[in-house]
């Protein structure tokens, strides 16, 4: 317990200006290089990337979903394994691992949510041919899985469809905040300083 609670202590805090991705990657610099990878490796832009983790877990490393209780009040099991930035479960978790993570993958560490989260668009993509371009369909499938949303399963569940649209919204305005301020993000090399960075 002392561990894991160690270990959410040292997490980073939670930006505090979440609905700017600008203010968001200037807290966290290592967040633009996390999405950066992921995308050139799996397709998925980095706009959509944080659009999902901010609706999954604002941006909390340890999040899991609270306990029921039982009795009214004795804390009972949680209603999934989902945890970490990109709330992954246990079994897509598992899956993601033997194919394309590690080890030492974990769901607490954000390079590895953006990967996961690219890896899984991808998945989508190649499954029912959703674009990964389109973030709001892309979460229906992240939310139902693949097979859920090829049945439909999210037209009876409006709360998912709703959620769905506000993923794409935060990534339509997380793309335009991005286009504004990205130059700022792009020194890669040890000499390079912001103006003065490549491409």
């Amino acid at each position: 317990m002392l561990l894991l609670g160690g270990c959410a202590a040292f997490a980073p805090a939670p930006p505090a200006h979440q609905d700017n991705l600008c203010d968001v990657f200037r807290q966290q610099p290592d967040w633009y290089d996390a999405t950066r990878a992921s995308y050139e490796k799996w397709g998925t832009p980095p706009w959509t990337q944080m659009a999902f983790i901010k609706r999954e877990s604002s941006f909390r490393s340890h999040v899991r979903p609270p306990r029921t209780t039982l009795l009214g009040f004795i804390p009972w099991t949680r209603p999934s394994s989902a945890y970490g930035y990109a709330q992954a479960q246990d079994p897509v978790w598992g899956e993601y691992t033997d194919d394309a993570g590690g080890l030492f993958s974990s769901r607490s560490d954000m390079d590895d949510a953006t990967d996961f989260i690219g890896w899984y668009n991808a998945r989508t993509q190649r499954m029912t041919g959703v674009s990964l371009a389109n973030p709001e369909h892309l979460y229906l499938a992240y939310h139902e899985g693949q097979g859920g949303y090829q049945r439909g399963s999210y037209r009876a569940k409006p709360a998912v469809m709703r959620a769905a649209r506000e993923v794409a919204t935060t990534a339509s305005r997380y793309r335009g905040q991005l286009a504004a301020c990205e130059a700022e993000f792009r020194c890669d090399g040890f000499f390079e300083v912001w103006p003065f960075c490549r491409g």
